[in-house]
């Protein structure tokens, strides 16, 4: 699903009234009534609403929806955060419309914040006070409504965003709504996506209200939510005459003394996520345990460092491993960053590039820290290669702060993306995945409980596994993203998300993957 910014949003909605012939005031009645159907699913006992409406195209959908909610038996009280003659366009067509059907209507709120007897009974608040035409800061008269309203105990719905919240960006503009539910209309905007405005948006549910397809085409929008419809296109279909080469196959190079379980993780994620072979290339002294481990993979046991790590002795054998068996490269899990095994990684690199081997490769944790040591290595990565950073990792790539990053997550995966050549999945909530052609996808799943160890070498295990089975290097991470969260979901449906284990999501990943094929 297309995911646009206030400027996308608006061109839309100019073309589709200039170009196509659909009028503004139809688009609204339209808006109106799929909010209408939302309310009526999700709160159908609260039946005092108060809705809140500003004098903008917001506003008039709030209209709209007091008009429909009226006639639909609701006790709706209007209350107008603008004065009457500052309403303009289809907004006061709706206005005089509510005022010729005797709507119960209130002009002003005080600018103390003092709670009407009319407001306080309500069930159920609708917020339509600002959109995504929002300039500069949220003050004064406004923003004691909207204070008001916040700090009352009285259920929240935003009509497209919450107001006060920046569209773009998901930070707010001064005093924002706190919203339970957000219905979105059209499109979803990129700031109900990110943090802190998913948080302030509660709940997200995005209405169709008829935008042709071509006009929404002709934006050549960029960014993109992951939906189980678009990402179960990407999975390939399992034939009855296959075996286990027509999957692929995997080489996991990860683990160090004391990080066996990274490694174990990641191998067995493959071959959760559906990989045919996957073999695992570990220090010799760990060799043992992680056969133990893993019975369902193989091991390929090679020299390491006194401390217990893989060394550069390793690098031909990996390479040779790898180009033989047409493996697909994970490396990262558990390495450790001793100067040898950063070495090693840079080794890899440098030779698959240098000898055309075309090795595609999934680099995280510990490989991307190697690769943050020697910037120009990055430079040299397969162009078919996905980097799988958090934030603290993405930051020592990049040399630059975490909080910079964080400020705008969807650029700062489009821009590496693109200037590198690289996929990126800059791992956080939500985790973004670029694209080199600057194509973005914000996905969609994925919970708090996820935030504990081992759940990066997971998802690099997915990832590295959708790869082999021939799905390219983007779909499989965008893909891999996705499928990693719903498999947490699961879990947290099942558990609930405290003491949520990276094993626990593990071993849900292919009831996930079934779903997105019913």
């Amino acid at each position: 699903m297309k995911v646009v910014t206030a400027a996308e949003m608006r061109q839309i909605d100019q073309d589709t009234i200039e170009g196509i012939g659909i009028p503004g005031i139809v688009l609204m009645e339209t808006a109106g009534s799929a909010i209408v159907r939302a309310i009526q699913q999700h709160y159908p006992r609260c039946r005092r609403i108060g809705i809140f409406v500003g004098k903008g195209n917001n506003g008039g959908d709030g209209i709209v929806i007091a008009r429909q909610l009226a006639h639909a038996g609701r006790d709706v009280h209007l209350f107008l955060v603008s004065p009457p003659d500052s309403f303009t366009g289809e907004a006061a067509i709706n206005l005089q419309i509510a005022k010729r059907l005797g709507l119960q209507i209130e002009e002003t709120l005080t600018d103390t914040g003092t709670v009407p007897t009319t407001l306080a009974s309500c069930e159920l608040l609708v917020d339509a006070i600002l959109g995504t035409g929002l300039r500069g800061s949220v003050r004064d008269r406004i923003a004691t409504i909207i204070t008001t309203i916040n700090n009352l105990s009285i259920p929240i719905l935003s009509v497209d965003l919450p107001s006060g919240l920046d569209a773009d960006t998901g930070h707010p503009l001064g005093t924002c709504v706190q919203a339970d539910r957000t219905i979105t209309i059209g499109l979803p905007k990129r700031g109900v996506l990110v943090h802190p405005g998913a948080e302030l948006a509660g709940k997200l549910e995005v209405v169709d209200i008829g935008f042709p397809e071509q006009v929404v085409d002709a934006q050549d929008i960029k960014v993109n939510w992951t939906t189980a419809q678009q990402v179960s296109q990407w999975l390939p279909q399992r034939s009855s005459s296959s075996h286990k080469g027509t999957y692929g196959r995997v080489l996991v190079v990860a683990g160090s003394t004391g990080m066996t379980g990274a490694a174990a993780l990641a191998s067995e994620a493959a071959l959760r996520a559906g990989a045919g072979l996957v073999t695992l290339a570990t220090p010799k002294h760990l060799n043992p345990i992680l056969e133990g481990l893993l019975p369902e993979a193989m091991t390929l046991p090679l020299p390491e460092t006194a401390s217990g790590s893989l060394s550069t002795a390793a690098t031909s054998a990996i390479l040779e491993f790898a180009e033989k068996t047409q493996s697909v490269l994970a490396i990262g899990p558990g390495l450790s960053q001793h100067p040898d095994t950063a070495a090693l990684v840079h080794q890899l690199v440098r030779e698959n590039q240098k000898q055309e081997l075309g090795i595609r490769l999934v680099v995280d944790a510990d490989g991307l820290n190697a690769l943050a040591q020697a910037p120009e290595i990055i430079s040299l990565v397969d162009k078919a290669a996905v980097l799988t950073p958090h934030p603290g990792e993405m930051a020592r790539l990049t040399n630059t702060p975490v909080s910079t990053l964080e400020k705008d997550r969807i650029r700062t995966a489009q821009q590496f993306a693109s200037n590198s050549g690289v996929t990126l999945v800059f791992k956080g909530a939500p985790t973004v995945t670029g694209f080199p052609n600057a194509d973005v996808w914000i996905n969609s799943t994925g919970n708090p409980g996820m935030a504990t160890g081992g759940m990066g070498d997971v998802l690099t295990g997915i990832i590295v596994g959708l790869m082999a089975q021939g799905i390219s290097s983007e779909k499989a991470a965008a893909l891999g993203v996705y499928i990693h969260g719903l498999a947490a979901d699961r879990v947290a449906e099942a558990l609930g998300m405290h003491g949520l284990l990276a094993s626990d999501v593990l071993k849900a990943v292919p009831e996930a993957i079934a779903s997105l094929i019913a």
